[in-house]
């Protein structure tokens, strides 16, 4: 190589290296350009989303999912492989930044690697190029060996990506080959023209292919040096101008997508950003028709993607057999998107997106229970997504047949049994109850400090009664000055909103918003998690709200509430987390510690337990949909209580609790296994001053 410290120096095809590397850089650069331009066009004719507020919280799920990969390990081998490949494309950035331009400019130096930190730099980017390397193999390995079933694409779905995903990884392998293959011909040429030698890390991939150049001609290695900057240069660029069309793109958005990313995820995204309630009349559509009507920043959504298929992994629906996957979800919209919004050329025109890209059983089968979300490395959204499409079926007047009813009944009656209002108290009638609790109705002429926000299900529903039993009565023992709203409650709508009734919703809580203020009190307790995120996130001007199993955790510490020790020793419990307790508002620890305190009881831990916890199938107003599936979610979710050992269910929510004990009898597990309320169980366990009391 004669004395040539630069590939721009070197000459091929009668080119020079500079001028030849100096129009890659630019095409590769404006292609580059042009392609994410074109992607852009659907982002800019999108619906509007207000994504800019608290920049200071967004950078810092920036540092925590995106630079510190927070979820990745959540599969461990899987996440440690990412972790891996995503520290060494960090250590490498300013490698192949720094390698591109010195083939324009001979003499360039990055800032700060000019003195006794560039060889270090080169020896860390050495193994890190070797690590890469190892690892593109080891993912292709699983990719076409070990082929996780998450990867799986159903014929219904459509093509698997796994061709394109091997044939990324291939390039990146071939990019730090050709970046090993660069460096070591660089120092074979230098050892044999007498110059000092640039120090490779040992054992590290240039190190061994700069052993296997060492006795290689100089005009040799003249030509290896070019090819593999040349190569370098070609792939570099090639790679980049073709993950916008590919699975890989999320290299390029996640962190964008991450910085956009919903900061109040428990709270639905309204009809239309920037339009308030009171001018919802003046929208002429509600929700998702075609595709221009999702979001930028649930396009971006469909971009970032890394098709890992973790979220349809943990997705109930999808695990129970229902038409249902959030991970297909997204692709399919992404595939939409390719064809809908080509690279040359005008964009079709837009297709409905029920019947065309979405079935109306795959939208209608998800229970927004949030497993998909929680899981996502990439912090995709799902929830939002998902009852806009309802929405958008709603207001086509597009409602399946089994939701019809109980809706014309939350519409007439206020709640979804069509039952009478001046019945909604009448589980504060049962005698035996009477006689130790006597709850009062809250109105004009009798006040309480705190407010039971029954709802319809334990209101009417006879089994669930007893909750609502059990919770006025573990009140009245620490000491509440409570009251309940009566015929004044009408439904929460927290069903009604997340199956996409928007206006029906808004009529619900406007009714109990203003029941709520005339009662006057200072605080609301309600032991229905559904109800309980409805009043904290989807009503406003209310007294704060806190869920039973919050109370009683916080009267156990203070020893208001004491325990009498549990007598059946046989017993194993475990507990369910319900997914609007648990997923949405992050209540764990309170029903464990509880439990916890009950002296003699037995407590095991499901597999898939609190962000991980498996929905039992009730939300959405799922309790009166009937979907098409090969197992009910409630069975499966006893089949992994009984894997766990437990023969005691508890939960703390009235509608989980009806699909467990229905999926106990279905699993023929009914003898051998039970399900009891956290209310029932303290109120059953309680130690009480006196018997009549109990």
């Amino acid at each position: 190589m004669g004395g040539t410290q630069s590939a721009a120096q070197l000459t091929s095809w009668l080119i020079p290296g500079q001028t030849l590397f100096l129009t890659i850089h630019l095409l590769g650069v404006v292609g580059f350009s042009y392609i994410v331009a074109r992607r852009l066009v659907p982002l800019v004719r999108a619906n509007r989303d207000f994504r800019f507020d608290q920049p200071w919280a967004r950078l810092e799920r920036v540092l925590k999912f995106w630079l510190g990969q927070w979820k990745h390990p959540r599969y461990r081998a899987a996440g440690i492989l990412h972790i891996v490949i995503f520290a060494g494309f960090l250590v490498l950035a300013m490698r192949a930044f720094t390698t591109l331009i010195v083939g324009v400019s001979p003499n360039f130096v990055m800032p700060g690697l000019g003195g006794r930190a560039g060889p270090v730099y080169d020896i860390i980017t050495d193994y890190a190029a070797t690590v890469v390397f190892f690892c593109m193999g080891i993912a292709i390995v699983r990719r076409l060996v070990f082929k996780p079933a998450r990867y799986e694409v159903p014929p219904r779905f459509g093509k698997a990506h796994t061709a394109d995903a091997i044939f990324l990884l291939s390039l990146i392998a071939i990019l730090m080959v050709a970046d090993s293959l660069f460096a070591a011909a660089r120092a074979a040429g230098q050892a044999q023209s007498g110059q000092a030698v640039e120090a490779l890390a040992a054992f590290s991939l240039p190190w061994v292919l700069q052993k296997a150049l060492v006795a290689t001609s100089l005009p040799v290695l003249g030509s290896v040096y070019f090819g593999a900057y040349l190569l370098h240069e070609l792939t570099f660029y090639f790679l980049l101008c073709y993950r916008p069309f590919g699975i890989q793109f999320h290299v390029e958005t996640s962190l964008f997508n991450i910085y956009f990313a919903k900061l109040d995820r428990e709270i639905l995204k309204p009809v239309r950003w920037g339009v308030s309630d009171e001018h919802l009349d003046q929208v002429k559509s509600f929700g998702v028709k075609s595709f221009e009507d999702f979001t930028w920043k649930h396009m971006l959504d469909f971009y970032s993607c890394a098709d890992c298929g973790r979220c349809s992994d943990n997705c109930p629906a999808n695990a129970v057999g229902r038409p249902l996957s959030p991970r297909f979800i997204t692709t399919k919209a992404r595939d939409y998107s390719f064809q809908h919004y080509p690279m040359f050329g005008n964009s079709g025109n837009g297709k409905p997106l029920i019947g065309n890209i979405y079935s109306e059983d795959e939208i209608w089968s998800c229970t927004t229970c949030g497993a998909c979300e929680a899981e996502c490395p990439l912090l995709v959204e799902y929830i939002d997504k998902i009852v806009d499409l309802r929405r958008g079926m709603i207001d086509d007047g597009n409602v399946p047949q089994s939701l019809q009813k109980p809706l014309k009944a939350l519409e007439s009656r206020g709640n979804p049994y069509g039952k009478m209002e001046k019945k909604k108290a009448d589980w504060t009638k049962a005698k035996e109850f009477q006689q130790i609790c006597n709850v009062k109705v809250v109105d004009g002429k009798n006040g309480a400090d705190t407010l039971y926000f029954v709802d319809s299900i334990t209101s009417y529903d006879d089994r669930m009664q007893s909750i609502g039993r059990a919770t006025a009565k573990i009140l009245n023992h620490v000491g509440e000055n409570f009251g309940i709203l009566g015929a004044a409650e009408k439904d929460s709508g927290h069903e009604v909103r997340r199956f996409g009734e928007e206006t029906l919703f808004m009529a619900l809580r406007d009714h109990n918003v203003e029941a709520i203020k005339a009662s006057g009190v200072r605080r609301i307790v309600t032991s229905d998690p559904h109800a309980y995120n409805a009043l904290k996130h989807d009503y406003k001007d209310v007294p704060p709200v806190e869920h039973i199993s919050q109370v009683i955790a916080r009267e156990v510490k203070t020893g208001k509430i004491k325990f009498n020790p549990v007598e059946n020793k046989e017993a194993v419990y475990t507990y369910h987390d319900p997914c609007y307790l648990g997923r949405h508002n992050q209540v764990y620890d309170d029903p464990r510690d509880v439990l916890d305190a009950i002296p003699g009881l037995k407590r095991v831990e499901m597999t898939r337990s609190r962000d991980r916890s498996f929905c039992c199938g009730g939300g959405g107003l799922m309790l009166f949909y009937e979907p098409k599936e090969d197992q009910r979610m409630g069975v499966k979710r006893v089949q992994m209580a009984a894997e766990a050992g437990a023969n005691v269910i508890v939960t703390a929510c009235p509608f989980c609790m009806t699909n467990i004990e229905d999926a106990i009898k279905v699993a023929g597990l009914e003898g051998r296994m039970t399900a009891i309320d956290l209310a029932e169980l303290v109120d059953q366990q309680i130690a009480r001053e006196s018997p009549e009391a109990a």
